[in-house]
C-alpha cells in the first residue's frame, strides 16, 4: 500500500512549526519559574513593552479580537503578569502594564526564542535563515491582508 498523502501545505507546516516552538518555549519557561503561562497568553505578553499598551493596541498588534485580548488580560492579571493602569494620555482609558513578574517572563521568553532562532540559523546558515525569515514575514503580511481585501469587497 503506497503513501498517497499530499505534501504538507503551508497551513500544516506553519502550524506544526508553531506548536513545536511553543512546546519548547513553554516547557522552558515552566522550568524557569513561569509554570502558569500558556500559549494563548502570548497574544498579550509577546506584544507588550515595559510602558504597557491599551487592549485595542494589543488586539491590532496580535491580530486577535479585542474581546479575546480582554479575556487573556483578565487571566494575566489574576496570574500576576500584568496590571491595568490609567493611561496618562487619557485617564478614561486603561493601559495593560507588565508587573515585575511579567517583565521577567517577557525577558526570559525573548531569550528562549532568540536561542531557538540562533539554533535554526546555525543549522541553515545565516544567509538561508535570513532569506527564510524575510520570506515568512512577507507571506505573513500578505495573508493578513486577506481579511482587509475581503472586507473591502461589496456584499453579495
Amino acid at each position: 500500500m503506497g503513501d498517497d498523502r499530499p505534501e504538507p501545505d503551508v497551513g500544516m507546516l506553519t502550524g506544526t512549526f508553531m506548536r513545536a516552538v511553543q512546546d519548547e518555549l513553554f516547557e522552558t519557561l515552566a522550568k524557569q519559574g513561569h509554570p502558569d503561562v500558556r500559549p494563548r497568553h502570548g497574544s498579550v505578553l509577546a506584544f507588550l513593552d515595559r510602558d504597557g499598551a491599551r487592549a485595542t493596541e494589543l488586539s491590532q498588534r496580535s491580530g486577535q479580537h479585542k474581546q479575546i485580548v480582554g479575556t487573556i488580560v483578565d487571566e494575566l492579571v489574576q496570574l500576576g503578569y500584568v496590571s491595568r493602569e490609567p493611561d496618562p494620555r487619557d485617564r478614561r482609558a486603561k493601559l495593560v502594564v507588565p508587573t515585575a513578574y511579567g517583565l521577567d517572563e517577557i525577558t526570559r521568553a525573548r531569550a528562549i526564542l532568540a536561542a531557538i532562532e540562533r539554533r535554526h540559523e546555525q543549522a541553515l546558515g545565516a544567509e538561508e535563515y535570513t532569506s527564510f525569515k524575510a520570506a515568512l514575514q512577507r507571506i505573513t503580511r500578505l495573508q493578513r491582508q486577506w481579511r482587509d481585501v475581503r472586507r473591502a469587497q461589496p456584499k453579495e
